[in-house]
């Protein structure tokens, strides 16, 4: 990285809100790899801290009352970053509704960023999560990069300080954030010489 180059502005979207989630343990360890590198800096936007309305207007009509407060807790931190991770777990073959409401709730946010993706969950790592937002982040034109971190038995992963035993875990995030690190100058520096089109 060009010693010029601004550090790249990564927001950390924690998907999960379920009551007793291992969410905050996953998100905490990825920002401290963040935390370790001078070309990246992490901005946790936890879906559970800012929850957004789960009511959209009719087409063409105002939203409920309350909505652009609530809106505006999470969205001019998404539009700031220039990069993101997805952090999430795997429920029904699938990724939690409260994650795919942030994403629609959202759209120029998304445009011309590159995605990583932390899953975790049982058996799975939560892979199949994964699969099916790769889907709906393209819609969203955002550029999803190929590696992720899947925490396969997530729980047998972590001491009871929250620290992870699994060196592999720890390579794995290394290289997801070397990749996104990557995307991140690449797109921003191309938008800035041209407008993004989507």
């Amino acid at each position: 990285m060009p010693a010029t180059a601004e550090p790249l502005r990564v927001a950390v979207l924690v998907g999960s809100t379920r009551e007793g989630r291992f969410a905050p343990v996953v998100a905490k360890w990825l920002t401290g790899h963040l935390d370790q590198r001078d070309d990246l800096r992490a901005d946790v936007v936890d879906l559970a801290e800012t929850p957004l309305p789960t009511v959209f207007p009719a087409f063409g009509q105002q939203p409920p009352p309350g909505t652009e407060e609530r809106l505006a807790l999470v969205s001019p931190r998404l539009a700031a970053a220039d990069a993101f991770v997805l952090v999430t777990p795997e429920y029904n073959h699938s990724f939690p509704a409260s994650l795919k409401n942030a994403i629609d709730w959202h759209g120029e946010e998304w445009h011309g960023k590159p995605i990583g993706f932390v899953s975790y969950g049982g058996l799975s790592g939560g892979l199949r999560a994964v699969e099916q937002l790769r889907v709906v982040m393209a819609e969203v034109n955002a550029a999803t990069i190929r590696n992720t971190v899947s925490l396969h038995n997530a729980w047998s992963r972590f001491d009871e300080d929250g620290t992870c035993t699994d060196p592999a875990a720890d390579t794995a995030a290394k290289a997801l954030l070397d990749q996104l690190a990557w995307w991140g100058h690449a797109l921003r520096d191309a938008k800035s010489v041209r407008d993004y089109v989507a």
